[in-house]
């Protein structure tokens, strides 16, 4: 997933469409606010403002302009009219539209069993250290097929650390829910909804950048040929114009949707949740009692990427 942002020269401003409904008008001489950032409350306090009132404003400081509704966002992602830029399942993916080889799977299944096993017996354990760092690296070590091999040397798959990430957000968001991991436990099906889940709502990469290859009409302008354009999928992701209770996690809900990957064949997004899967199963069947550890409270960080740092467990209960 392409996360670097270098500056540009500001490009010629858009098109100005008329505001929607709930959008203010920029007062002369007031700052236009830019990527947010700060803590929790503070980074998304800024999505949100960046959604209702400046849904399309230029951000000097990464030169680009920033996106922040869903379907702008969505828009971006998927619309040939952008180019520059890739996610593991985009249309790019072709080349390597292959399934995962079943050598892979059996390797990352053992790997989360035998890393689960490993700290089973603790009175402590960093998840985050200890194995969601360890998890993803399992896949490396197939490379006895072709189709391992190969898949191993594209790009999508050597991603490790956002899946290392994405992997933090998704166990904190099951850890913080007690009701929803043990609905997990007695129903495994339900584990690629609660993936997707927080892959919306606490995604590992919360910016790419895109490039627009012609004029593009969006909620809040029109973007000229050449635009560079940096698409917040952290703001996306919590727009309550696409998700109910957007800032609540749940598994189950109606509406589901995520934009960290893309909805191709590519085998990275099918490794990705199938790390999720098989890490989860062998956490619950090796710690059934698994809990927070007393007095933590995970915290995550970044601007760019973001995840947990920290994942303090009682792996005993």
């Amino acid at each position: 997933m392409h996360a670097d942002i270098r500056p540009v020269p500001e490009p010629t401003p858009p098109t100005r469409s008329a505001p929607s409904a709930g959008s203010a008008s920029h007062r002369p001489g007031s700052p236009l606010p830019g990527l947010p950032t700060g803590d929790e409350h503070e980074l998304y306090e800024g999505y949100r403002r960046l959604r209702e009132e400046y849904p399309l404003t230029y951000d000097a400081s990464v030169g680009a302009w920033l996106l922040s509704r869903y379907r702008d966002v969505a828009t971006a992602l998927t619309d040939l009219r952008f180019t520059h830029g890739h996610r593991p399942g985009d249309v790019g993916c072709a080349a390597h539209l292959a399934p995962v080889p079943h050598a892979m799977r059996e390797t990352v299944q053992r790997t989360a069993y035998v890393l689960a096993r490993r700290i089973a017996g603790r009175e402590q354990a960093d998840l985050v250290e200890e194995y969601c760092r360890w998890l993803p690296s399992g896949a490396v070590g197939v490379r006895g097929s072709t189709t391992g091999r190969a898949l191993l040397a594209g790009r999508c798959v050597s991603q490790i650390s956002v899946r290392e990430k994405a992997l933090a957000s998704f166990f904190a968001n099951l850890l913080d829910h007690p009701v929803r991991l043990a609905t997990l436990r007695t129903d495994p099906r339900l584990i690629a909804r609660a993936w997707t889940e927080s892959l919306r709502r606490d995604p590992p990469v919360l910016v790419v950048i895109r490039r627009t290859a012609a004029e593009v009409a969006l909620s809040g302008g029109t973007l000229p040929a050449g635009a560079a354009v940096a698409c917040l999928i952290g703001a996306a992701g919590r727009d309550p114009e696409r998700f109910r209770d957007p800032h609540h996690f749940d598994p189950l809900r109606s509406d589901p949707g995520q934009l960290t990957y893309g909805l191709g064949g590519c085998p990275a997004v099918e490794l990705a949740a199938m790390e999720a899967e098989y890490g989860l199963r062998a956490l619950i069947e090796a710690m059934p009692r698994l809990r927070w550890a007393d007095g933590f409270r995970p915290v995550a960080s970044g601007l760019i990427t973001r995840s947990p740092k920290a994942l303090l467990v009682r792996p005993r209960g």
